[in-house]
C-alpha cells in the first residue's frame, strides 16, 4: 500500500518543490531584518543603517512590534536565541515573567476557575519584554537605548495603524470597555458604530510614549553622570522595574483587580541560560529549555531519525502519518513533563532528549493507524532514577476523553476516540490553537544572529494605569492541578510553560538557519516541517516558509478557555492544506484521521538561511499575514 502511495504521489511532491513562491526570497550581503509588520522591519533596517548590529536591530524591531500591538505589547514576554560570533556559542535569553504574589491554585479555584483566566489583570505575569530588551542591548548591542527605541517612540507619538490591528480592536471592544485605561487608548471613537481606529488613521499612544521617554531619560541621566553604556541602559531598566514606572504599573494593575506587587517587579530579572540542542544528520539544532515547548522539536527530530523521510516523499500519506504520530508523542511528553526548571528538582529533560529514549518512542508508531491517545513515556529510566510522577500518568491518560467533565479528585471515564467531529469546524478551539505572537529574525555581516519569539499583552489587552503598557495574559498557560501537568502548576515566582519557541541551527559550528513562527501550539509543528523542508527536501528558505504543512489537533492546548473542554485534545484531528491530493486524504482517513482542510496551514514563518558557498544571506518571510523583511 505504501509503495503504491509513494509512486502515486511522487510527481505531486516533485512538482510542488519546483513551484514559484508567492513572495520572492530576500537576499542580503550585509544584514537581514525580518518581523511581523512592515513598519517594524523598517525599524530594524533603520538601526542597521545607523551602524547597529543584529542585536540592536532585533531590539528595535521588538520595540516597534510591541508599540504596534502586533499580537503582543510592552507588558509581554521575550524569548530569544543569540549567536555570538566571537565565542561561537548560542546564548538563550529567558525574559518571561513570573506568577505574582498570591497566584496559587487555591486562589483561582476559589474564584471558580479550572485554569487561570484568558484575559484581564488576573491573567498577568510580570512584564518581561522591557527587561529583555535592556539586557540584550546592554550585553550584546552597540547602540544606546535612546537610539534603539527611537523608531518605537516615533510610532507611539502617532503612526498610521494597520487594518489587522484596527479590526482586532473593533472585534475586542466589548471586553476593552471593561478596563478604563484600555478603553481610553484603543477606542478612539467612543459611542460611534465603529469605536476602534480606522485603518490608516494616525494612532497616538501618549502614555506609552511617556513611559518610553522616562526610560530614555534615565539612561541619558546616567550617561551624564559618567556611567558606562551598560550601566546607563540598566538605569532605564531600574526605572521600569523599581521606579516611578513600576509604581504606576502596580497601581493600575491592582486598581483593576490584579495581583502584581512592587516586590514582584523588583525581584524579577531576565536570565541567560544554556540552550538545549540535538544533532540531526550533522546539523546542531538549538531551542530554549523546557519552560518553553521548544524541546518537542528536538524530541521529534530524534525520533524522525529512525525513518526514511525523503524516501516517503514530501507530504505523502506515509510522511504525514509519521510526522503526526511523532509530534503527538513529543507533545504528550511536553504536556506532562515540561515546566519551569527552577522549580523542579527532578527535571526529565536529559532523558527526554536521549537518543535511546527516542528510539523507544519511535517504536510505538504503527505504520497503518493513528494512535488516538498517545501517553507520556518514562524518560527517567534513561537517567537511572525512579519516575517521581509515575502515579499520575494513569489519571492523566484518562483525561484525553473529550466528553469527560473531569474535576480534580473525581473518577474519570474511559477514552472515546470518536469525539472530534469530522469537519474539525470548532473555530473557537482552532483560534486557541493558533493564537498569535510574532517573530523577529536578524543577522549581520559580523556574524551576530538573533531569533526571538515574543508575545503577551495581545488585544484585547488590559493596560496597567497610565503606563500605556498592556499586561500579559500568560498566566493562562499554567494548570491548577498536577494530574494535568505536574511541573507546570501555578505558584508565585514561577514561570509558566509557554509555547514561545525561537530556533537556530548550526552546521560545522557556523549559523545555518535562524527561524521562528507565531501560532501557539502549532509553532513547533510548523517549525519542524520548515526545517525538514530545507534539510530533507532541499527547499529554499522562502519555499519552505510557504510550503503546506499539517497541524495536529490531538494535543492539550496551552492557551484558551478556562474549562477542561476548551483545552482537551481532538483525537485524530488533523489540519491539511487544500492542495493535498484526494488520494492522500483518502489514505489518511483510512488510517483513522479526521481531516479539516484550509488554505492556511503553515503560519507566518520567518527565517534566515546562511549561504556559506556564496557568502550571502537568504531571508524567508511567509505569505501568510503581514510579515515582512528587508535585506542589504
Amino acid at each position: 500500500m505504501y509503495r503504491f502511495l509513494f509512486l502515486l504521489l511522487l510527481p505531486f511532491s516533485l512538482t510542488s518543490l519546483a513551484q514559484q513562491t508567492q513572495k520572492p526570497p530576500l537576499h542580503g550581503k550585509h544584514w537581514m531584518a525580518i518581523t511581523g509588520k512592515p513598519l517594524a522591519a523598517t525599524a530594524g533596517a533603520m538601526i542597521f543603517q545607523r551602524g547597529g548590529n543584529a542585536v540592536d536591530a532585533a531590539c528595535a524591531m521588538l520595540a516597534a512590534t510591541c508599540t504596534m500591538w502586533d499580537v503582543l505589547s510592552w507588558g509581554g514576554e521575550t524569548q530569544a536565541l543569540i549567536y555570538h560570533p566571537e565565542t561561537g556559542k548560542v546564548i538563550a535569553i529567558n525574559a518571561l515573567g513570573v506568577a505574582p504574589t498570591g497566584a496559587t491554585p487555591e486562589f483561582y479555584k476559589q474564584k471558580g476557575y479550572n485554569f487561570p483566566p484568558e484575559y484581564g489583570p488576573l491573567a498577568a505575569v510580570t512584564p518581561g519584554t522591557p527587561g529583555g530588551i535592556c539586557h540584550m542591548l546592554a550585553e550584546y548591542g552597540k547602540l544606546s537605548l535612546k537610539e534603539v527605541l527611537a523608531p518605537a517612540m516615533e510610532m507611539a507619538a502617532g503612526y498610521p495603524i494597520d487594518a489587522q490591528t484596527a479590526n482586532s480592536i473593533e472585534r475586542g471592544k466589548d471586553r476593552i470597555r471593561e478596563w478604563p485605561y484600555s478603553k481610553k487608548v484603543f477606542l478612539t471613537h467612543p459611542g460611534e458604530k465603529r469605536e476602534a481606529p480606522e485603518a490608516g488613521e494616525i494612532f497616538v499612544q501618549k502614555d506609552l510614549l511617556a513611559t518610553l521617554t522616562k526610560m530614555v531619560e534615565a539612561e541619558q541621566e546616567a550617561l551624564r553622570n559618567h556611567k558606562s553604556r551598560k550601566e546607563a541602559i540598566m538605569a532605564a531598566y531600574d526605572r521600569f522595574y523599581k521606579g516611578d514606572i513600576a509604581r504606576e504599573f502596580v497601581r493600575g494593575c491592582r486598581e483593576q483587580g490584579g495581583l502584581i506587587t512592587m516586590e514582584d517587579l523588583a525581584n524579577w530579572k531576565p536570565l541567560e541560560e544554556e540552550p538545549l540542542h540535538v544533532n540531526y544528520k550533522g546539523i546542531d539544532v538549538y531551542k530554549l529549555q523546557e519552560w518553553t515547548q521548544g524541546p518537542v522539536l528536538l524530541q521529534s527530530l530524534n525520533m524522525l531519525e529512525q525513518f526514511d523521510l525523503k524516501g516517503m516523499g514530501y507530504n505523502s500519506a506515509p510522511y504525514i502519518h509519521t510526522l503526526y504520530q511523532t509530534m503527538n508523542l513529543a507533545f504528550a511528553d511536553r504536556d506532562f513533563y515540561y515546566g519551569d526548571p527552577y522549580f523542579n528538582k527532578h527535571s526529565a529533560i536529559k532523558g527526554l532528549l536521549s537518543k535511546d529514549y527516542a528510539k523507544e518512542r519511535a517504536r510505538l508508531i504503527r505504520p497503518d493507524r493513528n494512535d488516538p491517545a498517545p501517553s507520556p513515556g518514562d524518560p527517567y529510566k534513561y537517567l537511572g532514577t525512579a519516575n517521581p510522577v509515575l502515579h499520575l500518568l494513569e489519571q492523566r491518560h484518562l483525561l484525553t476523553d473529550s466528553t469527560n467533565q473531569y474535576k480534580p479528585g473525581q473518577a474519570t471515564p474511559k477514552h472515546d476516540a470518536t469525539a472530534f467531529n469530522n469537519t474539525g469546524a470548532d473555530s473557537a478551539w482552532h483560534d486557541r490553537l493558533w493564537r498569535g505572537t510574532t517573530s523577529v529574525e536578524a543577522a549581520d555581516a559580523e556574524g551576530w544572529v538573533v531569533s526571538i519569539t515574543p508575545s503577551g499583552g495581545w488585544i484585547p489587552a488590559c493596560i496597567a494605569g497610565r503606563t500605556g503598557v498592556g499586561m500579559s495574559q500568560r498566566l493562562q498557560s499554567f494548570v491548577l492541578d498536577s494530574v494535568l501537568s505536574p511541573f507546570n502548576v501555578i505558584a508565585p515566582g514561577k514561570r509558566p510553560r509557554v509555547t514561545l519557541t525561537p530556533s537556530m541551527a548550526l552546521k560545522n559550528g557556523k549559523p545555518f538557519l535562524s527561524f521562528a513562527v507565531q501560532g501557539g501550539d502549532t509553532q513547533d509543528q510548523n517549525l519542524l516541517q520548515f526545517f525538514l523542508n530545507v534539510v530533507e527536501f532541499d527547499m529554499t528558505v522562502q519555499q519552505a516558509a510557504e510550503a503546506a504543512n499539517i497541524n495536529s489537533d490531538q494535543l492539550w492546548l496551552s492557551l484558551g478557555g478556562t474549562s477542561f473542554k476548551d483545552r482537551r485534545p481532538q483525537p485524530g484531528g488533523i489540519l491539511v492544506s487544500n492542495s493535498t491530493p484526494e488520494a492522500v486524504r483518502k489514505a489518511l482517513t483510512a488510517m483513522g484521521y479526521k481531516l479539516s482542510v484550509r488554505q492556511r496551514t503553515s503560519g507566518p514563518i520567518n527565517a534566515i538561511f546562511f549561504d556559506r558557498e556564496h557568502g550571502s544571506l537568504w531571508g524567508g518571510s511567509s505569505n501568510h499575514g503581514e510579515d515582512y523583511g528587508i535585506g542589504w
